[in-house]
């Protein structure tokens, strides 16, 4: 069926995840037995305003589903009905014509400063110059400190740069620039950018190096990996996501989600904090467009208080008129 095709399409052409293809393949199976599409005329049939508008209300009232889910419906439905056009089985998009239901915006979660400082005092040491002379070669004990220091060292890069989890996996040595102290990343849409690093995070990168040569006993050459598992591979989404939860789970004031994309979001915030400008933190961040970063603002409202009520006549005054 076109559906089967579709999935094809969007998990060897687009490489979508093997986790992102099956729910695709729930969704659109999901639409098919709501229109008793049992073949492809049958479904094309349906791929009509009206019987999506339906199947939206029906996902809404019926099924009582929140309107982010119904939304990623839509969205599944409409990205399948590009493949057809593309195809030349339809002449359009007929979810285009669909108005969606309104979502709640979800403010960004992170992590406050005082936990992240936490974190970093108690794992000094697995980054140290001290610890890496007790790494001596690929056994038991190497392997350990070995361990410690990348975990340590791939929440140090994601809070101290802002990058995606897709990008610290695709880092290669030579994506470091320890003259200049920059990274160099490649992020959405094939773009790259250059991020500062900050001496300490250059060292620590230099001895994590250091101790990647020592476990495989020659030099890597500036095409390698930046960062590799202690059982030599290229490390992969989930292999981040679990060092995440692993390294933040020991910290007392870290009692929420656990992820890559907090530590994102906690350093834009921080930067906002700061009065870094929006637009140095849409470059930091790789954002398309200013609109991605100003969601952070809104994180940003205690500041904004505080400077309120420290510089606001009337906010001194407690509201009154006069002084």
């Amino acid at each position: 069926m076109l559906t089967d095709e579709y999935i094809t399409y969007v998990s060897q052409v687009r490489r979508y995840s093997s986790r992102t293809c099956e729910l695709y393949s729930d969704l659109l199976r999901e639409f098919a037995g709501f229109v008793g599409a049992s073949d492809d005329a049958g479904l094309l049939e349906a791929l009509v305003p009206s019987v999506i508008r339906s199947y939206e209300v029906h996902l809404l009232d019926a099924k009582n589903e929140d309107p982010r889910t119904v939304n990623l419906h839509l969205s599944v439905l409409s990205g399948f009905c590009r493949y057809l056009m593309k195809d030349g089985s339809l002449k359009s998009n007929p979810v285009r014509t669909v108005s969606r239901p309104k979502m709640e915006k979800r403010l960004p979660v992170f992590y406050r400063e005082d936990s992240m400082k936490e974190y970093f005092e108690r794992t000094e040491h697995d980054a140290s110059e001290e610890n890496l002379e007790l790494l001596t070669g690929n056994d038991k004990v190497s392997k350990e400190l070995y361990s410690r220091r990348l975990s340590r060292l791939i929440v140090s890069i994601l809070y101290s740069t802002g990058i995606r989890r897709s990008e610290l996996v695709g880092l290669s040595v030579g994506n470091i620039d320890f003259s200049r102290k920059v990274m160099k990343v490649r992020g959405k849409g094939d773009k790259t950018r250059e991020i500062p690093l900050v001496p300490s995070l250059c060292k620590e990168i230099s001895l994590y190096l250091q101790s990647v040569e020592t476990m495989e006993g020659h030099a890597r050459p500036a095409s390698d990996p930046l960062l590799i598992t202690p059982g030599g591979s290229k490390l992969y989404p989930v292999f981040v996501d679990r060092v995440i939860k692993s390294e933040l789970g020991q910290v007392s004031g870290i009692t929420g989600r656990k992820s890559p994309h907090v530590l994102r979001h906690s350093l834009a915030t921080e930067l906002l904090n700061e009065g870094t400008d929006l637009n140095s933190i849409k470059e930091m961040l790789g954002h398309s467009s200013l609109a991605a970063t100003q969601v952070y603002t809104h994180n940003s409202i205690e500041k904004l208080k505080k400077v309120y009520v420290n510089a606001h006549p009337r906010a001194k005054s407690g509201g009154k008129n006069g002084d």
